[in-house]
């Protein structure tokens, strides 16, 4: 669900500085009433004419941390989200491994441990062996 317009709260308002009322005016805006006197309250009390942020204002738990998970994943490529979340546990912080996962995308952190994927019978997938001067087997290629 989102937020109605900041050009419906401006219309609702001055029709509320014309005296009209809350009742009239969810009918004529197709809005509810409730929100006609929240929208209302929220001027008196507050002074404010627009709504509240929706969404993007939680921090990761992970977010004191980032720079130890990153001293972490540099020193030791190879560690599993399972033992990140352990050294994450000494620090306090519980996280399960998607979570943890998630974070690490945020982050453009990666836990891939192999250099490149598998032979591949349609295109060249390991640039390694070329590069390194090695022979390769005709079926890799």
């Amino acid at each position: 669900m989102q937020a109605y317009s900041q050009d419906l709260r401006d219309r609702v308002l001055r029709a509320l500085e014309r005296g009209d009322r809350p009742v009239d005016m969810a009918e004529r805006f197709e809005v509810s009433r409730e929100w006609v006197y929240r929208v209302k309250d929220r001027l008196e009390s507050e002074g404010l004419r627009h709504s509240f942020q929706r969404g993007g204002h939680r921090q990761s738990r992970l977010a004191p941390l980032e720079s130890k998970v990153r001293e972490w994943i540099k020193a030791q490529p190879d560690l599993t989200l399972a033992e990140l979340g352990a050294r994450a546990g000494e620090h306090g912080v519980t996280i399960k491994a998607p979570a943890f996962w998630h974070q690490l995308n945020q982050w453009n952190l990666s836990l891939k441990k192999n250099p490149c994927t598998p032979a591949s019978k349609r295109a060249k997938t390991c640039r390694r062996r070329e590069l390194s001067g090695k022979k390769t087997s005709p079926r890799l290629m």
